[in-house]
């Protein structure tokens, strides 16, 4: 499968690069970042994958996630895809901000008109590490995933889906049962049918009540003034709970201003949000997270 170089920029001695491809699973041109740390050039590294929320292509995570420095140091490649197909011509595709083009919520379609092309979880799970194993000196059994909003769910749910694929994972503010709020109750009702057993194939929530053992050390960081922690569409509360209950271990930290910041704020108490000004803030603890299992 061939690349096609889009850009490529010194960064911490190793480089930030875009390819396009065209992904047989999708069937559609696509486009994702790759970071290759200096170490790159004398050996191979190990992958960590990085899934962006709604709205996102691949460079909002490689302009503003402010990732580069920590993962030159610990020697990671890290690679960050689109988050749906581009371009299909389906009806409807750009209709909306939460579905179709841009949304792909990390799941295999169904659906018509959406099945033929909305496949993203096949995409991320095979053909696009195949891909970078492939054409970049990677070690294809050091692995591990991470991502932010839909994005944090698409990392839960490969990581829980996949036992003993991925290293480690961990996500800021992922939609953690997507069945029980509305983001998720319209993506997975649009490209699954009506069936919401199907829908619980891809709810982490859902996901970790049978997972087969414990394993698997998750770390989830989530602002305090998130506005859609508030408007009740990421309910990491479900998730931690069904943890609790099957003893899988995960690291939730609730992150929100100092004193010293609300007073610098007149007295106003704002917390973290949902922007990548929060993930840019603990980026460095979940590079550093994933390192301590790839590099073991």
């Amino acid at each position: 499968m061939s690349l096609k170089q889009v850009s490529s920029n010194k960064c911490f001695d190793g480089f930030q690069k875009v390819f396009e491809h065209d992904s047989a699973e999708l069937k559609c041109k696509m486009k994702f970042g790759i970071y290759l740390p200096p170490k790159a050039e004398t050996g191979k590294c190990p992958v960590l994958y990085w899934l962006s929320g709604l709205t996102c292509t691949e460079q909002n995570f490689i302009t503003k996630a402010g990732f580069h420095q920590a993962a030159a140091e610990h020697g990671l490649i890290v690679v960050a895809p689109d988050t749906s197909p581009r371009g299909c011509n389906i009806e409807g595709e750009d209709e909306s901000w939460d579905f179709g083009t841009g949304a792909g919520f990390y799941v295999d379609a169904t659906e018509d008109p959406w099945k033929t092309n909305y496949r993203m979880y096949s995409y991320i799970k095979d053909e696009l590490p195949k891909l970078i194993n492939a054409n970049f000196p990677t070690d294809p059994e050091r692995m591990s995933i991470f991502g932010h909003s839909m994005g944090g769910h698409g990392a839960l749910i490969l990581a829980l889906k996949n036992p003993g694929k991925y290293k480690s994972v961990s996500a800021f503010a992922p939609i953690c049962n997507p069945v029980q709020c509305q983001w998720g109750k319209k993506a997975l009702g649009g490209y699954l049918g009506s069936d919401v057993s199907k829908w619980e194939a891809y709810d982490a929530t859902q996901l970790v009540k049978s997972y087969p053992d414990s394993h698997l050390d998750i770390l989830i960081d989530q602002g305090k003034d998130d506005q859609f922690l508030s408007a009740g569409q990421l309910l990491p509360d479900n998730f931690i709970a069904a943890c609790t209950e099957r003893k899988i271990p995960v690291v939730f930290r609730l992150q929100q201003a100092s004193c010293f910041y609300d007073l610098l704020l007149l007295g106003c108490c704002f917390g973290y949000d949902h922007s990548y000004f929060f993930i840019a803030t603990f980026i460095n603890d979940h590079i550093k997270h994933h390192a301590k299992y790839l590099n073991a």
